[in-house]
């Protein structure tokens, strides 16, 4: 079982996906803009800050590519935005975490902060929330497709439930040539 065959393709958890990845990845395209436009040097680490964060040219320049690939993941749509979330909610995560044992210290390229090392964790789980929604939790509904697929036999009785349901309903309203009855009060016939 491959990763994409247990996404959904058009299935209203797609939208959230979409939604999501553009959301975030506007967010890091603006942080990374405004560092642009600050006009500032590569691998600086005096402590220029831009939308309360430390910054720097590399990191402004990190910043947009991963917002251009979370908006490229929202246009995509689909699987591929529910991919794209959690591998740059996963990134983010690991990134906080490498960050908290370099601050300060002549391995911090990027210039990180603590604003810096909260903000990575906050956007990573974000993030990575947006990609697993829907997906991990213990109660899903039964239409999920989630849900469908790691219990295809339960999915497979309520599919022909819901197919006989169907044939069963058709063929009474073939029966009355499309009309319905109700049985008036207080008569023992079904005809009104």
């Amino acid at each position: 079982m491959r990763l994409s065959d247990e996404l959904p393709v058009d299935h209203k958890l797609a939208t959230v996906y979409r939604y999501g990845s553009a959301l975030c990845g506007l967010i890091l395209l603006a942080f990374g803009a405004l560092g642009f436009a600050d006009e500032l040097a590569p691998f600086n680490t005096q402590g220029d800050h831009v939308a309360g964060m430390s910054s720097n040219g590399v990191l402004s320049l990190i910043s947009v590519i991963v917002g251009v690939v979370l908006v490229a993941g929202a246009v995509i749509g689909g699987n591929i935005a529910s991919i794209v979330n959690m591998v740059v909610g996963t990134l983010f995560l690991l990134s906080g975490f490498a960050h908290v044992f370099v601050l300060d210290r002549p391995a911090n390229f990027l210039d990180f902060g603590m604003s810096n090392v909260i903000f990575s964790f906050i956007m990573g789980l974000v993030i990575l929330t947006f990609g697993m929604y829907g997906r991990v939790s213990s109660k899903l509904p039964h239409d999920n497709p989630y849900w469908r697929r790691r219990h295809p036999r339960e999915a497979a009785q309520e599919s022909l439930h819901a197919r006989r349901r169907a044939a069963g309903a058709a063929l009474s309203e073939r029966a009355t040539g499309g009309r319905v009855h109700s049985a008036a009060p207080g008569s023992g016939t079904g005809h009104a």
